[in-house]
């Protein structure tokens, strides 16, 4: 039979870890089934309001935004995230993400090379990255031009379909792209650390798609002030791994199924027309349907407790309540989200049901 999936091991790419702080240097190790170095960690504090709290290699492990606020970075070394692993990272006394007793949840992403791609011909060239051409995950630094229709080679080999950009100098807005935020996305763009609707610029994207080979910034400060720095983190579709994709909602407690082809590890969900919370689900808090709990990329809020809302299926997610965040009547929202297993392995095997 046709090959479903080139990846039957979701864990060497993706690992959501739940842990306890401690109040003293801690170093957490992941448990998924293949040791994982992360690339890019995000970390919630579940039980407070703090953060939530992003690093990733390329800007250094050790320096800090916050996907809840539009302020610059700060380096942490003496007090959050102080080093990466082999198979995991450790946390030193910040509230954020190592209060005594506090119950944490940390994204890790893996990464890849520091090679792979083109300068030539680029308006802007990355000061540092790391691609993976398996999983699609590309991390980019650079500093902004000011000038519209800057391109900057992503490397991957295909198209992104989610674009996450921040200043890392400026007090500006996670801007994002999603290819199923309108009808046309290369005009609109949403922005992470708020709940706003989508809008329609020209001075983010230029009004131009990703494609195979580039990105295009305009000249917005969001993502290219001259002289600013920046970061990027680009994702694309990887079958059997990761989606980002779309839905509309009916408004019913039977609410829409959709499909990912995989059991989802993660899953993050926004309303686009209408202004709504990034709400974040994963399969390890509670790790049972219908109780799943629910985080705020865009706020410090602790876990929300409010089960029943979402199933997370073999084959993807199903909505079980009327609630706006995700099942508004009529409504569209758009998700990302990434595997814990393939629905159908790369032998022809099945995943099990939660």
């Amino acid at each position: 039979m046709a090959v479903y999936t080139t990846i039957d091991d979701p864990s060497v790419f993706f690992q959501a870890e739940l842990y306890t702080g401690t109040g003293s240097s801690n170093a957490v190790t992941l448990d998924g089934a293949t040791n994982l170095s992360p690339a890019i960690l995000w970390i919630h504090n579940r039980s407070s309001a703090e953060g939530p709290d992003i690093y990733d290699v390329i800007r250094g492990v050790t320096s800090r935004m916050r996907t809840n606020g539009n302020g610059v970075e700060s380096d942490q070394s003496a007090n959050s995230v102080s080093a990466i692993g082999t198979d995991g990272f450790t946390v030193l006394t910040n509230t954020s993400v190592n209060t005594d007793g506090d119950l944490y949840v940390a994204y890790c992403w893996k990464a890849g090379t520091t090679s792979g791609i083109g300068t030539s011909g680029q308006n802007i060239t990355p000061s540092g990255y790391s691609i993976n051409t398996t999983s699609k995950i590309g991390i980019y630094a650079y500093t902004g031009n000011g000038t519209d229709d800057s391109q900057i080679n992503h490397g991957l080999g295909v198209t992104p379909n989610f674009m996450i950009v921040k200043s890392r100098s400026l007090d500006n807005n996670w801007t994002v792209f999603h290819h199923k935020n309108t009808s046309a996305p290369e005009t609109d763009y949403l922005v992470l650390n708020t709940t706003i609707a989508t809008a329609d610029t020209d001075t983010v994207w230029s009004d131009q798609l990703p494609d195979t080979t580039d990105f295009t910034l305009g000249s917005g400060s969001g993502v290219n002030t001259s002289g600013a720095t920046y970061v990027a983190y680009l994702f694309a579709d990887v079958q059997g791994y990761s989606k980002f994709g779309g839905y509309t909602g009916n408004g019913n407690a039977d609410g829409t199924f959709v499909y990912t082809g995989f059991r989802p590890a993660f899953l993050m969900i926004k309303r686009t027309a209408t202004a709504e919370n990034w709400h974040i689900y994963d399969s390890e808090r509670e790790g049972y349907n219908q109780a799943n709990d629910y985080l705020r990329a865009n706020s410090n809020s602790s876990e929300d407790g409010s089960d029943g809302h979402l199933d997370i299926l073999s084959n993807g997610f199903k909505s079980r309540h009327t609630d706006v965040g995700i099942n508004a009547s009529g409504d569209n929202y758009v998700y990302a989200a990434f595997a814990e297993a393939p629905f159908v392995n790369s032998e022809g095997v099945p995943c099990n049901a939660r």
